[in-house]
Formats: structure tokens, sequence, C-alpha cells
């Protein structure tokens, strides 16, 4: 019994020996080793040693190493809390990162960096996910998150090659040949323009534009009797289309300068001398509607004298000549001139190598596609060129003339119909031709980074701009706060931005009530580019705001009416249709469609849509007047009523309706009557020149010689102050 309690206690003192053991020699072969003896002082049996026959090697090591394994876990833990700092983990950061990518690179949310942001001059409001933060402040929040920062290698972007398309080098004065003059017709709205080229081509275009007014710029070919061909551009003459005219007079030759005798000088005449002289472009003068028997050209020009515009009867250079083009009076004289002045100028052009133009108007085509009209003005094209304009390029597939007739080649100074483009180009582009599609593609891609480096440019300066201003701010409010101690300065900072913390900037999910949100659609590009700018003029926000949710060219699509349905907005087209079954999805889904020919009624039909948004405004019509003459009051049951003895001196007094008390000028109550009566009697209504007792309020005194209005509330619609100058 004993020697069996013996052989137990010696088998309990060699497990705790060779954990012992196992725990000195963690790091190295120890199963392999040689045990030693060891001392064991704390029992009282004295000094024993190891026997490895008494218990296995295997056995020892298995039922050892767990227990040596959890013993050594714990202690090493311990030790390395004592004696070894826990290392804080390093964020790699760089330049220009966003709240999202912060967040992301320290395994953190995005409210954590927002709170640290607290601690900067940053306006919480204006901060979204996707903000960019300076370099300071990054560092900043990632130390105040108990974290190290090393700063991300640069990776040092080569040098994008440049591979736009320029123009070519002069061409050699040999090359040169003649070329058609491109002459663009200019002045004022209704003054004649569109009758004066239906004359001179014999075609009814003026009977086809919407009321009376050309509504995009048409490039025609006129073939005089002499055999000279003249290129007209037809450039609107309304007050929204400028920046159209004055596009046309940067690929023009002559200016011919339209003023109607019985009207003289107006807006859009002063307007058309301006681009021809920002342009250097010769002008030429017709004087329209000389038949009218109110017709005065004599005071024309001398109108035009103080716009620098000088004839040549009063020593100038500007040939003027006396037209009419409704009966086709002197058209002649002035095609002559037009000719005569192009020969002094002697144009020409290189009709060989590569294409080189300029996109008067571009407008997408249901069948064909996105088409654009331009003019050439160095080269020859064909069907087959590769074409790139802005940033979009084209393979031509067909050529068209103004009449809608195939043409195999385009001269210069010859204007032409383009089918082929992968997108619409933008009107007033340049047109350039190159040597393949790859090259063409690496042209747009080249374009399209510059674009998006100028863009991220601008934003930069956009942000650093308003960072700049939110550090002053804060710098202002850290000088207020100045003369605390830096825990109370931080306290006092914390608690009035602690309720930034929960109110995170949320996409909106709503359209305000007073927002107008629209989708433009146009016939041709410059048609858009022209209501846009109308629209930019737009500044009553504060009445009711303006949102351009989609503008585009084309005819109403399903895709339009998803958008209006979205965003709560209103469809406008300007010289487009919608076909039956848009129309029945749009009433379907209740989007309104408003179609126009006409810019000013485009726009008058806008101003509505704006009024209709406006909330209604509370307008009081007097009914009635009366006066104070005597004052006393009536007991009712335990309280006394103030009652007021009047007459009527104005209209009537109608009990249904609201009073006011009025004391000298200034009113001092409203409401409505406690009662009203005649000669103890109660009425409805009293008429001019009647006396009545009335009482208002039964704590209310009157005093002799107040005033009692009798009035009506009516609701009446807002209208916008927007003038867009029409």
């Amino acid at each position: 019994m004993n020697r069996g309690l013996l052989l137990g206690f010696e088998n309990l003192v060699q497990l705790r020996g060779s954990c012992q053991q196992l725990r000195a020699l963690s790091s190295r072969e120890v199963c392999g080793a040689q045990w030693k003896p060891v001392q064991l002082s704390a029992h009282p049996v004295g000094s024993l040693l190891l026997h490895p026959q008494l218990w296995p090697k295997h056995r020892l090591t298995s039922a050892a190493l767990p227990q040596c394994r959890h013993l050594a876990t714990k202690e090493e833990t311990k030790k390395r809390r004592k004696k070894i700092p826990l290392a804080r983990g390093e964020v790699e950061i760089r330049q220009k990162m966003t709240v999202e990518e912060l967040a992301q690179a320290m395994g953190k949310d995005i409210d954590h960096v927002y709170e640290a942001l607290l601690y900067t001059d940053i306006n919480l409001d204006s901060v979204e996910p996707d903000s960019v933060l300076r370099e300071d402040h990054i560092k900043m929040i990632v130390q105040k998150s108990g974290m190290k920062y090393k700063s991300a290698k640069l990776k040092e972007e080569k040098e994008r090659k440049n591979t736009d398309a320029v123009k070519r080098p002069p061409a050699d004065p040999a090359l040169l040949t003649p070329r058609p003059p491109v002459v663009t017709i200019l002045g004022h709205v209704d003054h004649g323009k569109t009758t004066l080229l239906d004359s001179l081509r014999k075609t009814q275009v003026a009977s086809m534009e919407a009321g009376g007014i050309t509504q995009h710029i048409g490039a025609f070919i006129v073939h005089m009797p002499s055999g000279e061909k003249i290129t007209f551009l037809d450039t609107p003459g309304h007050a929204a289309f400028s920046a159209m005219r004055a596009r046309g007079t940067n690929v023009t030759d002559i200016v011919i300068l339209v003023v109607a005798a019985e009207d003289g000088v107006m807006e859009q005449t002063i307007e058309s001398i301006q681009h021809a002289k920002n342009a250097g472009v010769p002008l030429i003068l017709a004087i329209n509607k000389c038949d009218k028997p109110e017709a005065d050209p004599e005071r024309v020009k001398k109108e035009l004298l103080a716009h620098d515009v000088v004839c040549e009867e009063f020593g100038g250079d500007v040939q003027a000549v006396n037209i009419s083009a409704l009966k086709g009076e002197n058209l002649m004289v002035l095609a002559e001139a037009t000719v005569a002045l192009a020969e002094m100028l002697e144009l020409k052009a290189d009709a060989t190598g590569l294409v080189e133009g300029t996109i008067i108007e571009s407008r997408k085509d249901k069948g064909k596609g996105p088409l654009t009209t331009a003019i050439i003005q160095r080269g020859t094209l064909r069907k087959g060129c590769v074409l790139v304009a802005g940033k979009t390029w084209a393979k031509v597939r067909f050529l068209f003339d103004e009449n809608g007739k195939a043409v195999d080649a385009a001269s210069p100074g010859i204007p032409v119909e383009i089918m082929g483009w992968k997108e619409s180009p933008s009107a007033g582009d340049e047109i350039l031709e190159v040597e393949s599609e790859q090259k063409a593609q690496e042209v747009v891609a080249w374009r399209t980074y510059v674009e998006q480096q100028e863009k991220m440019k601008q934003d930069l300066e956009v942000i650093e701009a308003k960072q700049k201003d939110h550090r002053l701010e804060y710098e202002k409010k850290q000088q207020e706060l100045a003369h605390l101690t830096w825990r109370q300065r931080k306290a006092a900072l914390y608690k009035a931005n602690k309720h930034l913390m929960f109110s995170r900037p949320k996409e909106r999910t709503e359209m305000d009530e007073n927002t107008l949100s629209l989708i433009v659609k146009g016939d041709v590009d410059g048609s858009v580019e022209a209501i846009l700018n109308v629209l930019d003029s737009y500044d009553c926000e504060d009445e009711c705001k303006l949102d351009i949710v989609y503008f585009g060219m084309g005819d109403i699509s399903e895709n339009d009416i998803n958008l209006a349905e979205a965003f709560n907005g209103v469809i406008f087209g300007f010289s487009v249709k919608a076909n039956e079954s848009i129309k029945k999805l749009a009433d379907k889904k209740g989007i309104k469609i408003k179609l126009h020919n006409i810019i000013y009624k485009f726009i008058e039909d806008l101003k509505d849509e704006l009024n209709s948004r406006l909330p209604p405004t509370v307008v009081e019509t007097t009914i009635g007047e009366a006066s104070v003459l005597d004052t006393f009051s009536v007991t009712v049951g335990k309280s006394k009523i103030p009652v007021a003895g009047c007459r009527v001196h104005k209209g009537l007094l109608d009990r249904k309706m609201k009073f006011k008390l009025i004391r000298n000028r200034d009113v001092i109550w409203k409401g409505c009557l406690s009662s009203l009566k005649h000669h103890k009697d109660d009425v409805q209504v009293i008429k001019m020149g009647m006396d009545c007792g009335l009482s208002l309020d039964k704590n209310l005194e009157f005093s002799i010689g107040d005033e009692i209005i009798c009035y009506e509330e009516k609701e009446v619609q807002q209208t916008t102050s927007w003038d867009p100058g029409f």
C-alpha cells in the first residue's frame, strides 16, 4: 500500500518536472534531449532522479505537451504585457485619400473618421464619403485613432504621350485653288433674312419655318447665273441664339447685314455687328423692305455710323444695297457685290491632303443616327475618310448635300451633311481627318484624358478654396477659445459639434416640392445649346429651384419618360416629336410632355410651369370700413363684453368675413366678429351709412376713433420674377 502511494507520488513529481523542463526548453528540440536530474526542494522526499524507464518517453511527451502549451501561452502573454509594449498598427496613407478610403485603410467604419474630424477645421456638413482629405488631416485622424502612419510609395506615373490630332502646316501657295465664299446673313428677328435666302436659292424655306423665325443654322449653296457659287449660312435672328450666330461668323468670309428700312438698327443688329468685328469679317449692308412706304434707308445708314459701320457714300468701305427680299428687287446687285468682295479677298484653299473643317450643326436621325452639317475648309472629304471632332470620331459612310441627295465628295467651301459618327459632336467643333480608326480612337482617348485632368484640377482648386475658408473659420473659433485650457477648449468644441455626428449627409430620396426637374430635347445640338444658355440665366432659385436632369437631341423616348417619372419632372421638346405610344405611356404615368417649335413659346410655357410650382400667396381684399363712434359694455352672465358703436362709411360689413382693428395706423387685432347688431337685432350685413354695434374679443377694449376693416382673404397664384429677356 505504502509502496503504491510512493510510486504514484513519484509519478506526479516526475510529471511536474517534465512540465518545467519543457517550458524552459520550448524553443529547442526537447523531445530527443537527455533529461537531467531536477532538485525539488519543495517536497519532503528530497532529491529525486527522473527515470525515463518509469515513464515512457512517448507517453510523457503526449501527456505533458498540452498542459505545457497552455501554461507557456499564459506566461508569455503576461511577460509581454509587462515588458514589451503593444505595437500599434500602421496605416499606409497617401495624398488625396477620400474619407471612405481612409476608413478602409484603418479598418474602421466611416463614422469613426467623421468623429475624428470633429477635432479639425473641416465643416462636416460638406463632407461626403468620397470627399478628399488633406494630408495633415489624414495624419491627425490616424494618430487620434491610436495608430501609426507611413506614407505609401508614390508610383511614378509615366508622362502620357500626346496623341492628339493637329492641323497641318500652311499649304504651298502653288497648291491653292479658288473656293466659294462662305457668307453669313445676320440681322434682327423678322428683318427678312430667311426671305432673302429663299429668294436667292428659289426654295420655300421661309414658309416652313415656325413662327417666321429660323430655328437653327442651315448651310446652302446658291448658284449664280454667272456660274459662281456662294455658300450661305442662315443663322437665327432671335436673341436666344446669339451663341449660334457667333459660331457662324467664325467660319465665314463675308457677312451680309440685313436691316429693315422701316425699323432701323435693333438689338440683334448691334450684336451681329459685334460678332462680325470680333471675327474680323467684312460687311455688306442689305437694307431690306425698301418697297414699303415708311422705308427710310438713309436713316438706317446714319444710325449705323454710331456703330462704326460706314457706307461707301460716307467715305467708308461698306457696300450698301437697297433690296426687297419679298419682291426680289436688287437681289442680283447684292449677289454681284458679294462676288466682287470675294474676288478682292482672293479666297483660296488647298483641296489636297487630310481634311479640315468645322461643324455647323449636329442632330440625331432615327434611321441614320448622329448627323452633322459641316463646312470643309481644307482637303476633299470622301466616303471612307476617318474624322475626329471633339471627343468623338467617325468613319464617313455617306455624304449628303443641302437637298438630302447623296454625294461622293465635298471640296473646300462646300457644306455637306456627314453620316457615320459614333456619337454626336458639338456644333462648332473642329473636324480633322486622321490616318486610321486606331489613330482616331487614340485622339479621342487623349482628349478625354486631358478633359479629365483639367476637371480634376478645377475640382481640386474648388476643394482647396473651401478648405481655406473652413480653416479661417476654424482659426477664428480657436482664437475665441484661446483663454481656455486645452481640455476645456476640446470639450467646448466637442460639445458644439456633437450633433453633427448624428446628422450624416444622406442621399436625397424625395424631391423638393419647389423644384422643377426638366428633361430638355431638341432637334439639333445648336438648339439645345441655345435653350441651355437661356436656362443658365435663371436666377430665382429662392422661388423655385430649376434642375436640368437631362438634355439631348432626338425625339421623345421611353428613357425620357422613365427619367421624368423618377425625378417627378417635365419633358420639354423643341422641334421634336413624340409618337402615340410614347404619349400613351406618359399619360399612364402622369408625365407632362410639352412640345414647341417657337423659342419664345417654349420659354412662356416653361415660366407657366415654374409658376405652378410656386406656393399661392394670400391677398386681402377690403370689403368695408367702419369708424368707432362710441364704446360701451354689455353684461353677459358674470362677464362684461366690450361693444363698439360704429358707422359704416365705405362698402359693407359682412359677419362671415374676417375683421381687423386698426388704431393709430397699427393693426392690433385680427379675427372674426363675436356679434353684429343693428337696433338690438342680430344681422349678417351692415351696409354703408348704417350704424351698428359689434363686439370682437371680450378682452379687447375699443377706443373712439378706431377703424374696423372688413376684408376677404383669397389665395392668388404667384408668378416667377425670372426675366429671360423675351
